[in-house]
């Protein structure tokens, strides 16, 4: 008798995962039909065919369908068409899961950072400088530039979170101010000699040493295994620990758990720390993941993709890495888009980016163009993570 109820509620739990699982599914689907008639009319055979559409329109249909058939096939091999592709595709997905997992966790607390740009900035010089002015001994050196990276993004985070405790300072305002802060304070350390490639003027630094490098195991570097035991790491402080607990009460209704005997303090400033220390390590699998340097190009628009990745994966660990995977698959397939006989420009993989999180931001629109029944789910979570 005492099993039935834990049936019960794994069933309803799974049952309350199906309507966001189809939305977003939908979603993707719907973007990439959109996606498919901006390549139909980016094509120029096909452009070029409509001057005589209506006289003989199966060269358009003909020329539209090539293109797009040659522009999506490019895209799923330079994802998933050889090992090549895959770890591609793994190590471009790693930094993303790692950033939106800072994202996702402080939407659940009620907290939108905005900051994963300049808390990743941070981390990687932190990181970066270990890594090339250090002289440790190999394993030591990756654990020693691993952990300054993760404590910079920290730090970086944590102001944002002590503003928002002690003063009421709206996080969104702070971590913008912050990531501007953060990208100055990068372009001035390049500038010293302390920072600088020996004997050249470029705003570069050195690479990190080989000693401070992520190994590889089958041609992918471990910061790949790393972000996905962070992500079981966050699954397991939300839904298992005390502050987890708090963390989620406060996201959910912060006046109730405020008079529960939670301390709001407590909570901001803790969640920004971590979410800071993941944007952090994102900033290690770019550093100590790929021999990259210190440039002002560094973080790339990782951080703010981070957003759209933590969006799309509702705020929850297991989303937030399936949406980082498929991020990751369309910027190492967007490559490949390009290089293909259709000459699909790179920018339409950010254009599918953008239109599946619109969609997945619209759960009403998805419904009501794909004629699904509204069953009340797949907004909640969403709701919860802008703290309203």
């Amino acid at each position: 008798m005492s099993e039935t109820p834990e049936r019960g509620g794994r069933t309803s739990t799974v049952a309350s995962w199906l309507p966001s699982i189809k939305v977003t599914a939908a979603a993707i689907f719907l973007a990439l039909l959109v996606g498919a008639v901006l390549i139909a009319f980016s094509d120029r055979q096909a452009v070029e065919s409509l001057r005589y559409f209506f006289s003989y329109p199966w060269d358009f249909f003909r020329y539209a369908g090539e293109a797009i058939i040659q522009s999506y096939w490019a895209l799923l091999t330079g994802a998933v068409g050889s090992w090549k592709a895959i770890t591609q595709t793994l190590e471009r997905a790693a930094p993303l899961i790692c950033a939106g997992l800072g994202v996702s966790l402080a939407f659940r607390a009620g907290l939108f950072n905005i900051g994963a740009q300049g808390q990743l900035i941070l981390g990687a010089i932190c990181a970066g400088y270990v890594g090339f002015a250090f002289d440790l001994p190999p394993g030591l050196h990756l654990l020693v530039a691993l952990l300054a990276g993760v404590l910079g993004g920290a730090v970086w985070g944590g102001i944002s979170g002590y503003l928002k405790a002690q003063t009421g300072a709206h996080e969104v305002i702070t971590t913008i101010m912050l990531n501007y802060v953060a990208s100055s304070v990068l372009l001035y350390l390049l500038t010293k000699n302390a920072f600088q490639r020996p004997g050249s003027d470029n705003p570069r630094s050195l690479p990190a040493d080989d000693s401070a490098m992520f190994p590889t195991i089958f041609g992918v570097h471990t910061g790949v295994v790393v972000a996905v035991l962070v992500a079981v790491g966050v699954w397991w402080l939300l839904e298992r620990s005390t502050l987890g607990f708090e963390m989620r009460a406060v996201g959910a209704n912060a006046d109730a758990a405020r008079t529960a005997g939670m301390s709001l303090a407590k909570v901001y400033t803790l969640a920004m720390l971590v979410a800071g220390g993941l944007a952090g390590l994102a900033a290690t699998q770019q550093i100590l993941g790929h021999h990259d340097s210190l440039t002002a190009n560094v973080a790339g628009s990782i951080g703010f993709d981070a957003i759209t990745v933590a969006l799309l994966g509702r705020a929850t660990p297991l989303g937030t890495v399936l949406a980082g995977l498929l991020f990751g698959a369309l910027s190492a397939g967007g490559v490949q888009m390009q290089a293909s006989a259709a000459a699909t420009p790179l920018a339409l993989t950010q254009v599918l980016q953008a239109l599946i999180v619109l969609f997945v931001a619209a759960p009403a629109l998805v419904r009501g163009v794909m004629r699904f029944k509204d069953t009340g789910g797949g907004a909640t979570v969403m709701a919860k993570g802008w703290g309203s």
